[in-house]
């Protein structure tokens, strides 16, 4: 459903191989620290696992000092260095409750342009705290901003300005 997403394209000047790269293996080094990004703050870990049915989740120790994980998404595309496409899932969502990433590597004259498509939050009911009370237009440019931040720290990474 077109009007349940985000979308956000950056250009990134390296191949799409190392731009494929670098998003999934080195996800830690660019996704964002502090509350608005993890769970665990600044002393968590972001793990994206490299293959279909691999999971993104977050790993870090909470105050007592007890390992947590909280499970993210898990990979139902793997197609390096094209494609990776995951399930979605805030931590308050209920077990039936998931929304889908899409990421496209595609590759221009002067780098890749890498694509983030987050969708199916029609499914998610409009009362759902995820959704922060906005209507489906405000919160979904809600969305397609936290999701320039993120890119914003990906390009950074790869270009290493």
């Amino acid at each position: 459903m077109l009007g349940d997403r985000a979308k956000v394209t950056l250009l990134v000047r390296v191949a799409p191989e190392d731009a494929f790269r670098i998003f999934t293996e080195e996800i830690d080094g660019w996704w964002r620290s502090g509350m608005k990004f993890r769970m665990g703050r600044d002393r968590s870990v972001v793990h994206l696992e490299p293959k279909l049915g691999g999971r993104l989740f977050e790993s870090f120790r909470s105050p007592s000092g007890v390992e947590r994980i909280l499970e993210t998404g898990v990979i139902t595309t793997w197609d390096p260095p094209k494609r990776v496409v995951f399930d979605w899932r805030a931590a308050n969502f209920a077990p039936d409750e998931k929304t889908e990433v899409e990421v496209l590597f595609e590759p221009t004259r002067s780098g890749t342009h890498v694509t983030v498509i987050h969708r199916g939050w029609a499914k998610i009911r409009a009362d759902h705290p995820a959704r922060h009370g906005e209507d489906m237009r405000k919160f979904t440019r809600t969305l397609a901003a936290w999701w320039g931040d993120l890119m914003t720290s990906l390009r950074i990474r790869v270009e290493g300005d």
